[in-house]
């Protein structure tokens, strides 16, 4: 018999982020990465013990202590404020005050209901409000929010407050098209679909404004 978890699971009603910021505990930095890597490879060891892997194999001893860097390392690095990149910004000399876009910035991330990675492209737009930002810093915002246990529709809302905040306008868009591999491959394994969100501020509300984005990054698609 199949249990109403077992269908919310499937349905995604666990799937919505209650918050624009992570839930992540006031307590989440005491420890170093060192210790963290100790006790995630603990963790591992038991899960592979747990599944009857044999831990002695030279083919799989090191993946504990390999998954444990990845994770404090790598692929949830952006959790920690320390890492988050210092986007310097520049006075808009040559007054440009039309759009300017950044897109198909390569995406990974990782689901934070399964563990499993968001693979996909964010396109960004800002119009400047007498401040520009160095173009490289906008591909690192969207490294260091995507580097985290994530939802889609946070991240997107993430990215766009980030770079409201660092350039002083509201002005800022972010569309995300991404392929979640907890519905490509697990669960009803369609790997052809993917899913699009976006966030839209200040003059992108406006729809001749927001149609001249969409069309920039070629997403016929109304959001």
């Amino acid at each position: 018999m199949i249990n109403s978890d077992q269908i919310n699971d499937e349905l995604g009603e666990n799937h919505i982020a209650t918050s624009a910021q992570n839930p992540v505990r006031n307590d989440a930095f005491t420890l170093s990465d060192e210790q963290k890597i100790e006790l995630i490879k603990k963790d591992v060891e038991n899960i592979l013990h747990t599944l009857g892997m044999d831990l002695t194999d030279d083919s799989i001893k090191g993946t504990p202590n390999r998954v444990a860097k990845m994770f404090v390392k790598e692929i949830f690095g952006g959790l920690h404020p320390n890492k988050k990149p210092k986007a310097s910004t520049f006075a808009n000399n040559y007054k440009y005050g039309e759009m300017l876009v950044e897109k198909n910035i390569t995406l990974y991330s990782t689901c934070e209901h399964h563990l499993l990675p968001i693979i996909g492209k964010a396109h960004v737009a800002y119009i400047s409000n007498g401040t520009v930002v160095g173009l490289s810093k906008m591909n690192r915002i969207v490294d260091y929010y995507a580097k985290r246990p994530q939802v889609q529709e946070r991240l997107t809302m993430q990215i766009v407050q980030e770079l409201q905040q660092v350039l002083g306008t509201e002005d800022v868009a972010c569309v995300i098209d991404a392929k979640h591999l907890c519905v490509n491959s697990r669960g009803i394994r369609d790997i052809e679909s993917s899913t699009v969100t976006s966030e839209y501020g200040g003059k992108f509300n406006d729809e001749q404004t927001r149609r001249e984005f969409l069309d920039y990054i070629q997403l016929d698609t109304k959001f």
